[in-house]
């Protein structure tokens, strides 16, 4: 299970747990991958997402997932969340 947020593009990250000791071993920290439903309204369709616990509190706090899509980078977005980002924006439009 690939561990990305398809919001925020939050990946593993690797590097050194430093012992008392100074002794280092390499490690990875991954991110708090959930899987979490969302209805969007304006397509009439629902989808699963892969989000961080972090994106997860900004999808609850700017009101629902349609404006974080459409307050979110394009860059750090995942091609299944552009292609709706730019279905939502069509939609607007029409």
């Amino acid at each position: 299970m690939s561990r990305i947020c398809e919001i925020t593009g939050t990946a593993p990250t690797y590097g050194n747990r430093v012992s008392h000791s100074n002794i280092k071993t390499r490690t990875r920290w991954v991110p708090n991958i959930k899987t979490k439903k969302f209805f969007i309204e304006e397509l009439g369709r629902t989808m699963t997402i892969k989000l961080c616990a972090s994106a997860l509190r900004t999808i609850d706090k700017q009101g629902g997932l349609v404006s974080a899509l459409m307050k979110a980078k394009d860059e750090n977005l995942s091609e299944r969340l552009s292609s709706v980002k730019r279905a939502i924006q069509k939609q607007r439009r029409a």
